[in-house]
Order: C-alpha cells, then structure tokens, then sequence
C-alpha cells in the first residue's frame, strides 16, 4: 500500500510541474504578442498619415515609371502587331500588356488610398460632400473645384456631376456645419486631388494602349463586347486569365458604380451594370429586355474570355458566332407570341356508333334497365277506364263485405 501511495504522489508531483511549465510558457507567448502589438503600434504611430507621399508611393517606384514610359513609346510607335504574327507569351509587348493590367489594379487601389486622404481632410470642410459623390474621381474634381469656397452658388459645378447632384450639394453646403480648411491642409488636399486625377488619367493611358492591342490579345472578348469594354474588362479583373476564372455573374458586375439617388425615388432607377452596358448589343436593345441581354453577355464574354485564354482561337471565330447567338436570341425575345386560333368544334356523326358487348355490358343494361312496375305504369291511359283482372263475382261480394 505505501509503494502504491508514493506512486500517486509522484503522478502528482509531476502533474503540478507541467502545469508550472505551462504558465510561463504562457506568460512568455503574451509577453511576445504584447511586444509585437507593440511594436505593430509603433509602426503604425511612426507613420505620418498627414504627409500625403507617406500614403501614396505608387507614382514614386521604379516599375510605375518603367511601365508608363515603355506605354507612351507604344502609342507614339502605333506598332502593327500584325506584321510578326500573333501575339505570344514570350512576346515583350504581351508581358507588356499583362504588366499593364497588373497596374491598372494598383492605380486603382492607389486611388482609393487617395480618396481616403482627401476624404478625411476635406471632412472638416464639408462633411456631407462624402456621402453625396461616392466616385474617387468625382469627389476629387468636386473639391478640387469648390476649395475653400463656402458659398456654392459662385463655384460651377456643371460637368462634374449631374443636374440633381448639383442642387443637392449647393443646398447641403449652405447648411453645413464645417469650416474653412487651413492654408496648409487645403494645400495637401489639392495636391493630393492632382495626384489622384494624375492617376486617372495614367489609367486611361495604360487602358488605351491595352485597347488597342485588344484584337490580338482576346479577339473572340473584342468580338462580343468591342475594344474598349474588352480592355476595360481586363483591367478591372487584372488580366485575361483572371478574367477567365471569373463567374459571369462577377463579369456583369465589373466596373459598377453605386447609384446615388440624393433622395429621389428608387421605381426609375437602373439595376447595377457595369461595363457590359457600354457594349453596342446591350444600347441597342429595348429597356424592357437589357437585364436579360446583360446577363447573356457576361455568360457568352467568360466563355470568349476562356477561349482566348487558352489560345484557342485566335481568328475570332469563335466570339463572332456567339455575338450571332446573343443576336438572334434577343431577336427571338422580342417577337410577338403565335396568335391563338380557335379550336373548331367536331364535325358531327351521322352513322350510329359501334358499341361494344359483353358481359360488362350486358351486366350495365341489367342495372339501368326498366322495371317491371315501372312497364305496368306505363300501360295505363289517362281517360279510358281500366278492365279490372278480378271476376263480376268478386266485385260483388267485395261490396257487400263493405
């Protein structure tokens, strides 16, 4: 028993030193996270959100200056890259192309990054501003434009943003509850505005030169939606192949703007498209039927997409015969139904009909046939007196007995 009592001990014993090896472990695990938290916050302190190029270092690298550069060469070239034959990808100008999709989706994320700069600047100015023009680009020309301006009536607007907008902006500014920016931070804010409209427009520059590559990168995508929303398309998703692998549902959707209604009614408005809208098919059809062919198009430009990332057709076949099929079914949408023609009655028999026999028959006509009472109803006649079936002798005594 003693033997057996100092083994328990001993569990115990050891027992409770894991335990003690555990908790420090543990305390030197939160000692490690609180020093990283830590030194993540410092970093985070260190960082000047106040100095617009500690935000935005995009313009500023090596590879956005190196794209840009080679991009402005092609467009003053104008190359034919149709003399040396289909595009490939050991080409440079293709790895050029994907290098320009690539930052295509960094200018845009850089813009963003800029908008939140500018918004919290101006947000002491005009608060409100934020929540009536969402677009980047927008919001950035819009307070480029009205500075430190408090009153709106004397800054035009008109270009910038739609007739409704513009009312609704002029009459929140004149209830706003902000004040004029300093001299300084009204500096950053414009400068920051020029550089987010720089970026625009270095994105046009590098959606422009994919654009005109377009035939020869992804001529079957060209084919259905054209040029432009084929480039356009690619850069938002951030190439070819990424837009291949892309649902259509995601496809319909790339490049879609909130709708800013500034309090009118919702009945009027458009479903959310994107730049599947721009496309000549989707203009050209009624407004009752453009959700359909919207969908239909981003269904037929992934399988074009799939197609021309695989390289499977580079003559555009392929997406020429589908915009023939988006054709045709949207012209099949909009015919009228078959007329209903009126279902002529029978002609009527003149022979009498073949009946069947049999025991089932002959069993139906026992059940409905006539009845022996009634056989004898009908034999008597209303007016004439009825010969009685019993004797003269009978009558008699039947009286007397009466």
């Amino acid at each position: 028993m003693a033997t057996l009592a100092d083994s328990f001990l001993a569990d115990l014993d050891d027992l409770s030193d894991n335990e003690a090896t555990l908790l420090d472990d543990d305390g030197e695990d939160a000692g490690d996270v609180e020093e990283d938290a830590d030194g993540d916050m410092a970093d985070i302190e260190t960082l000047n959100y106040d100095d617009l190029d500690s935000v935005s270092k995009l313009q500023k690298t090596q590879r956005y200056i190196d794209i840009m550069q080679k991009v402005e060469d092609a467009l003053q070239k104008g190359s034919d890259m149709s003399s040396h034959g289909m595009v490939l990808e050991d080409d440079p100008e293709y790895q050029l192309i994907v290098d320009c999709n690539a930052l295509s989706v960094d200018i845009e994320n850089e813009i963003i990054i800029i908008h939140n700069f500018i918004r919290d600047n101006y947000r002491l100015k005009f608060p409100e501003l934020e929540s009536l023009v969402h677009h980047p680009i927008d919001y950035a020309r819009v307070v480029k434009k009205i500075g430190n301006e408090v009153d709106l009536t004397l800054v035009d607007l008109e270009g910038l943003l739609p007739s409704a907008i513009i009312m609704v902006v002029s009459v929140t500014a004149s209830t706003t509850s902000g004040k004029p920016l300093p001299e300084e931070n009204l500096k950053k804010t414009i400068d920051a505005c020029d550089r987010a409209l720089a970026l625009d427009l270095a994105k046009k520059k590098v959606l422009d030169f994919v654009e005109s590559r377009m035939g020869y990168i992804a001529p079957n995508l060209s084919a259905i939606v054209g040029s432009a929303v084929a480039a356009k398309l690619m850069g938002t998703a951030g190439g070819l192949s990424a837009l291949a692998k892309m649902p259509a549902c995601n496809v319909q959707l790339l490049g879609a703007k909130k709708k800013n209604l500034a309090g009118f009614s919702t009945a009027t408005s458009q479903f959310r498209v994107g730049y599947v809208e721009q496309t000549e098919i989707f203009q050209s059809t009624p407004p009752s039927l453009r959700m359909r062919a919207c969908r239909l198009l981003a269904a037929k430009s992934t399988l074009a997409a799939r197609v021309d990332s695989t390289r499977g057709d580079p003559t555009g076949k392929t997406g020429r015969d589908l915009r023939e099929e988006i054709r045709k079914k949207i012209e099949k949408w909009q015919e009228p139904p078959p007329a209903k023609l009126p279902k002529p009655l029978p002609v009527p028999d003149s022979e009498p009909k073949k009946k069947r026999g049999g025991r089932r028959l002959r069993k139906m006509k026992e059940r409905y046939a006539i009845t022996d009472m009634r056989k004898l109803a009908n034999r008597m006649q209303f007016g004439v007196p009825e010969e009685s079936s019993l004797g003269l002798c009978e009558l008699i005594n039947l009286l007397d007995d009466k």
